[in-house]
């Protein structure tokens, strides 16, 4: 990729408190210190959306997304103002029609007090095959409790933090078992996410995700698929749903802002099957999408 396709801000002051600053740099060059504690703990938090044909996707969910996540993590509160403008420059200086963009915020320097921000974008890969095709997909326990983000909110359960390095090893272990992908299970018994997608299910023209009070994010390529569903007649529900359920449902789909929807075509190592005609109708609105 050049230059041109991927486009990297810095943002001078992510509150806007201070600064409104927001400078284009070379985005091969190094940046961010290594005394930052996005890099040295992992304390900050992020969000990652598709821009297409100069449109960003679900922006505002997102930011509202990345607003709680900074409360969660007691982070001063991050400009919004500030991000949608530089999201919106990134769109313009890249010279790909379709971009993933991430939006990051840390707590900064260690001992300092100012946090540090930048929108990145880069052209989005090829996900032609799992989008039409299905991913192997293995459930494994999350180790918490389905309640944890009431009982124990210091585990920051809910919030999208850069410290990944669980889900990245879930994905790995899923490798090794010969899959490509995870779903999560409480310890309790419930179904829960992916390590960077929602979990959809149909029974007939009935569409169920987790109810996010379980101490996992609120899904907006998920909720774009429920409007979806909502216009084409479909009825949709937020619940706590058990494995039992995950295995007996029509279709399985995993639901993220970059794949945007792809299906479940075997669980556990047993073959299943997924309603193609959906799966491709709501691609078509979650890619179409003009907001």
């Amino acid at each position: 990729m050049s230059t041109t396709d991927r486009v990297l801000l810095l943002l001078d002051d992510p509150t806007g408190l201070a600064s409104v600053g927001i400078r284009s740099v070379d985005p091969d060059s190094e940046h961010v210190s290594v005394l930052d504690l996005g890099v040295t703990r992992g304390d900050g938090i992020f969000e990652a959306l598709d821009a297409i044909n100069g449109v960003a996707q679900s922006l505002e969910p997102h930011l509202a997304r990345m607003a709680r996540s900074a409360a969660l993590l007691d982070l001063p509160k991050p400009s919004l103002d500030v991000y949608r403008a530089a999201v919106a420059s990134a769109i313009t200086e890249s010279t790909s029609s379709h971009l993933l963009v991430k939006l990051v915020m840390t707590r900064g320097i260690e001992g300092g007090t100012a946090t540090t921000g930048w929108v990145y974008a880069e052209p989005v890969g090829d996900f032609t095959a799992a989008r039409r095709d299905g991913l192997r997909v293995i459930t494994l326990d999350r180790g918490y409790r389905h309640d944890v983000a009431h009982t124990s909110p210091w585990l920051l359960q809910g919030a999208k933090t850069l410290s990944y390095a669980v889900n990245k090893a879930a994905v790995r272990e899923a490798n090794r078992r010969d899959a490509d992908d995870v779903i999560f299970l409480s310890s309790d018994g419930y179904v829960l996410e992916g390590p960077n997608s929602t979990v959809i299910l149909q029974f007939g023209s009935h569409f169920v995700t987790p109810a996010t009070d379980q101490g996992i994010l609120a899904g907006t390529a998920q909720a774009a698929f429920f409007e979806f569903c909502d216009a084409s007649g479909n009825s949709t529900e937020y619940r706590r749903v058990t494995p039992d359920e995950l295995v007996a449902a029509d279709s399985v789909w995993l639901a993220s802002s970059v794949r945007q929807l792809v299906p479940v075509r075997e669980l556990d190592g047993v073959p299943r099957g997924f309603d193609r005609a959906v799966s491709a109708a709501a691609l078509e609105y979650l890619l179409g999408r003009r907001r």
